[in-house]
């Protein structure tokens, strides 16, 4: 219960940092479509203004406390407001982005993750000099290179030099969206390049960090007490090595896929991939307010949630911690 209250309480908080930094953002979205009024139907300023606020539904002149309080309020009532850009309620679009850009960061964060535990197991097991240096200029390569420029190369590689992969959008205008085969298959192809660019870039934190903690616990009295009885190797790492060594990447796995929403909008706006990040790149692009605060509030709550079910996790794995 305690947990939870602390979770309320760090959303509320987020809320009230995130509504104060969009308010303040330099441009308003208001003049900006009443210079547009202007330039297209030759209106005087004034009267442009005033039809910009009505169309937009919104009020910058309206006292700060007035529009958080409507704000929140909205959010308690499942209301999060019109979009200025796509004149659509922006949880329609929030609940329209949510899927792509999870499918994206939950494949790319667990493949990563995977290989990356058993690749530092093997490492830290084998000691081998020669995967260690080339461990170090993998992730000196692809650790300082942007994701976005890693997307950017995979584009030119596989869909462009090759073209054994589509480089935009979710899926092809030729097949029908549904439970279908095609449509699935399809998906998952335009899936790819993004998911590579999210993997190339990360795998190497896991394969380190894997290999630190099981340095580490190779150390241990009961590793050594285990070779002694002569158990199997693969028990050895699977149950002794492996288990604990992997323990705090848990932690680390649930924090990572809630940032991984925030992080994505240079790689969705690459791929044109319309999740939380393509449309947050769009909102603060066109200062449309009532959609950036939707994509914000989705990846504050992302991030939330991920933290908490990673401390709920972590209780679950190690009993050391559950009379704590």
């Amino acid at each position: 219960m305690k947990k939870i209250l602390i979770s309320l309480i760090t959303v509320f908080i987020s809320l009230i940092v995130m509504f104060l930094v969009i308010q303040n953002m330099p441009g308003d979205p208001v003049d900006m479509m009443a210079q547009d009024i202007v330039k297209n139907e030759h209106l005087e300023y004034e009267l442009a203004y005033q039809r910009a606020k009505s169309i937009l539904n919104y009020d910058p002149d309206e006292p700060l406390v007035n529009r958080f309080s409507k704000y929140v309020k909205g959010i308690v009532t499942g209301n999060l407001g019109t979009s200025m850009s796509y004149k659509k309620d922006v949880i329609d679009i929030v609940m329209g982005a949510l899927p792509w850009t999870l499918l994206v960061v939950s494949i790319s964060l667990l493949l990563s993750f995977i290989i990356g535990v058993l690749l530092g197991i093997y490492i830290a097991w084998k000691r081998k000099k020669g995967l260690n240096t080339a461990l170090i200029i993998y992730q000196s390569i692809f650790g300082a290179i942007p994701n976005y420029v890693v997307g950017y190369l995979l584009v030119i590689v596989f869909a462009v030099t090759l073209g054994w992969l589509p480089s935009r959008g979710p899926y092809s205008s030729n097949v029908t969206p549904g439970f279908n085969g095609a449509f699935i298959g399809d998906m998952l192809k335009h899936a790819i390049l993004p998911v590579l660019a999210y993997f190339t870039t990360t795998v190497a934190g896991w394969i380190i960090s894997m290999k630190a903690n099981s340095l580490s616990v190779l150390g241990e009295d009961y590793i050594t007490y285990a070779q002694v009885r002569g158990l199997p190797r693969r028990r050895i790492l699977i149950k002794y090595l492996g288990k604990n060594a992997m323990l705090p990447m848990i932690t680390i796995l649930a924090v990572n896929f809630g940032l991984m929403f925030g992080g994505s909008p240079l790689i969705e706006n690459l791929f044109l991939y319309p999740g939380v990040g393509y449309y947050l790149n769009i909102a603060i692009a066109r200062r449309d307010f009532p959609l950036m605060q939707g994509m914000f509030l989705m990846i504050i709550i992302m991030v939330v949630l991920s933290s908490f079910i990673a401390e709920l996790l972590y209780k679950i794995l190690n009993p050391r911690l559950r009379e704590g």
